[in-house]
């Protein structure tokens, strides 16, 4: 009986342990400002809503909390500079209602000019 007990127990903790960490919803204004979350709790991806679409600022996380994605929208549609941060880069993507205008990659070795 201890044993089943026992094995019940730990399957139920297994269980939930490995459920994952469901998004939140907050209103602000006339605006659902959305949190989406890593498996460890961390924030993965915050953002805004309005009548259901995308709007607004969307920044992405990784599970060390450096932003790796700024991105903007407006009505759903994408638009603006987005920056995309990865290893020794950041590149910028500029979109004009959903569609890529242009796009700068930026190195670690990359050179910058100065006023002296």
């Amino acid at each position: 009986m201890k044993k089943i007990l026992t094995i019940a127990i730990f399957c139920i903790a297994a269980i939930g342990y490995s459920q994952d960490i469901k998004p939140t919803y907050e209103v602000e204004g006339n605006l659902v400002k959305a949190t989406y979350y890593h498996e460890d709790g961390s924030v993965k991806t915050e953002g805004f809503f309005k009548d259901k679409k995308l709007t607004g600022k969307w920044t992405r996380f990784d599970t060390q909390g450096n932003k790796t994605q700024l991105a903007f929208y407006k009505e759903g549609k994408k638009t603006g500079k987005w920056f995309f941060w990865n290893e020794g880069s950041l590149k910028e993507v500029t979109y004009n209602n959903n569609t890529i205008e242009d796009v700068n990659l930026w190195k670690a070795e990359s050179k910058l000019a100065t006023n002296k």
